[in-house]
């Protein structure tokens, strides 16, 4: 006897062998059981969900010889006709290969003839998108009113080509597409019945293959018991799929967490050699980062079916839910390029360099970095063995580019301009809450130098700097604050944190700050070592500072400057809509100003 492939063999008889759409034959089941059956039905969805599959159930529901009945008995001759495809009053029409007008006119001839053997005769249109628009009208009439011995059963996987009187005369069924775990659950079924063994990860690198298709699950569950010679294993279906393994996705994320691009460039290599299918791959990537979303807000919702679920909660604690967000949306963003580039190995790596690039903090430990032997060394060693963090050497253009941002006197304005250009984060637009993500630094040593001479920016009453060391609590106000805060030489968050801060206290030793409670989130201890460094060489004495957390009754250096911004925006616009000539246009035209969509040149600079 000839092999019978799962697809046919594992398709479903009735409905309690259906796998999901419980939506549909709910609907079906009551209108068997209660009489109200409608002359046609129209089923849509995608290829292998089972459009046609429910409307032979449903035409051998209909032709039992038991009678109408949702449990049809699977005994009677109609049943095994229908079942076997030979049923004289079950018409199966392709159309695709049936387009003309006088195909359906032929079709439609034998309409009004009674059913030879059963108690309806069922018209099965397959793919009926497929029809020409004469053949359409051909079917209107028949299609609203048909004898009553005359069912219809349509099916598409594209219902919007289908015209609106077409869909007016039928009841519409949208079936869905399998999600992974269904899927699994039925190979599971499949595999304990055929009495094949199996490891259960590689099912489901089966159910995700298919892309919510029943039927194209089974076909690939086919294609691997062939490939494993009457197994089912993991590294055989991801050989077969060219998937490659979970631990090299979980490899590339915590590489990406600890900013490791020799270890990336490494994974690329690897999944290379194996020849992998870069979409399911980055399908696998995302998938673990929404698991990992997942287990950051309500843990015990991630499952362990695919046996990762400890390197899910393990990543979970490793990346916050900010650079989570971003590398996902990075991730959308690569499967829409691969399609544009060249050679979708070049795709995966510039995608891998794009998390890198955006990642918020830390040093990137770059080839260029790394002496030959070492850079051998991280070549050769797996991931495990490489430390999650490495001193970084100091690079030359990194410090000519510190020397040239602090190379010439600036006033206060100029100061956080250079934070505003330099380093995005420092702004007071970008919230510590939403730290920007397009500027990482450098290096995470705050750049620290020592400053030009700020005499002339003192009040005149006020002694040099240089003649008295640590000025007098006195000679600290708001206005000189700013400028301290502007001068001290911090960069991104470091300084942003600073420049939130109000002063509350000033001695020979000591200086106490008030931090914005609003933008507290990102503060640590590495920060507060940093303005602690950065105000110490400023005033050249070692201070004792402190930081408490709170909501300041005066206006922070960052919080001036947005008011000035703010100001010095409206004020612009006031100006443009005041003005004679916009006042003309709007009066002649009958115009309204959108004030949102007004820009200005230079918005950031009061």
């Amino acid at each position: 006897m000839s092999y019978q492939v799962l697809a046919r063999k594992w398709r479903p008889k009735n409905f309690k062998e259906m796998a999901g759409q419980s939506h549909v034959l709910q609907t079906l089941v009551h209108a068997l059981e209660s009489g109200r059956l409608h002359h046609a039905y129209l089923f849509t969805g995608t290829r292998g969900v089972g459009k046609t599959t429910i409307a032979r159930i449903l035409a051998k529901c209909l032709n039992c010889e038991q009678g109408v009945t949702a449990v049809p008995c699977e005994q009677c001759d109609s049943c095994r006709e229908i079942a076997e495809g030979r049923f004289i009053d079950l018409i199966e029409v392709d159309a695709a290969s049936r387009t003309k007008v006088e195909d359906t006119r032929e079709l439609l001839e034998n309409v009004q003839y009674a059913p030879s053997r059963g108690r309806f005769k069922v018209y099965l249109i397959d793919e009926v998108h497929m029809l020409s628009t004469h053949s359409f009208n051909a079917l209107l009439k028949t299609l609203e009113e048909p004898p009553s011995h005359v069912k219809f059963l349509l099916a598409t996987t594209d219902p919007q080509k289908l015209p609106v009187t077409i869909l007016s005369r039928c009841l519409q069924f949208n079936l869905k597409n399998f999600m992974p775990d269904k899927i699994v659950d039925y190979l599971h079924t499949v595999l304990i019945a055929e009495q094949i063994s199996f490891e259960q990860p590689a099912l489901w690198h089966l159910a995700r293959a298919a892309h919510g298709s029943m039927r194209d699950a089974l076909t690939l569950l086919d294609q691997a018991i062939a490939f494993g010679q009457g197994t089912v294993s993991d590294s055989s279906v991801q050989t077969l799929l060219g998937t490659p393994s979970q631990l090299v996705v979980f490899r590339i994320l915590r590489g990406i967490s600890t900013r490791n691009a020799a270890d990336l460039l490494d994974c690329a290599a690897e999944i290379a050699e194996h020849n992998a299918n870069y979409y399911q791959l980055l399908e696998n990537l995302l998938s673990i980062l929404h698991r990992t979303a997942i287990a950051q807000v309500l843990p015990r919702a991630v499952d362990n079916s695919n046996g990762d679920r400890t390197n899910i909660l393990e990543l979970a604690s490793e990346l916050s839910p900010e650079d989570i967000q971003l590398y996902y949306q990075i991730g959308l963003k690569a499967q829409q390029d691969f399609s544009l580039a060249p050679d979708l190995q070049m795709a995966f790596e510039m995608f891998l360099l794009r998390l890198l690039a955006f990642t918020p903090e830390g040093p990137v430990r770059i080839a260029a970095e790394l002496s030959p032997s070492e850079l051998k060394s991280r070549v050769n060693t797996p991931a495990a063995s490489v430390p999650a963090s490495a001193p970084v050497p100091d690079v030359v253009q990194h410090e000519e580019k510190k020397k040239r941002l602090i190379s010439s006197e600036r006033t206060p304005e100029d100061s956080s301009e250079v934070i505003s250009e330099h380093s995005p984060e420092a702004s007071s637009e970008h919230s510590l809450d939403t730290p920007s993500r397009f500027a990482p630094e450098l290096s995470s040593e705050p750049l620290i130098t020592p400053l030009p001479d700020l005499s002339s920016e003192l009040p005149p009453d006020a002694p040099a700097p240089e003649q008295t060391g640590v000025p007098a609590s006195e000679q600290i106000n708001s206005s000189t604050w700013m400028e301290v805060v502007s001068k001290s030489g911090l960069s991104g968050i470091s300084a942003n944190l600073l420049s939130n801060c109000v002063l509350e206290v000033f001695t020979d030793d000591k200086i106490e700050l008030l931090l914005d409670e609003k933008q507290s989130s990102l503060f640590n201890e590495q920060y507060m070592n940093d303005i602690r460094e950065a105000l110490s060489t400023y005033f050249s004495k070692e201070l004792q500072v402190t930081v408490r957390v709170g909501v300041p009754a005066t206006e922070s250096p960052a919080a001036y400057r947005q008011r000035a911004r703010q100001e010095h925006r409206q004020s612009a616009i006031d100006n443009f809509t005041n003005d004679a000539t916009v006042l003309e246009i709007v009066q002649r035209f009958s115009a309204t100003i959108k004030q949102d969509s007004l820009k200005l040149h230079s918005e950031d600079k009061p």
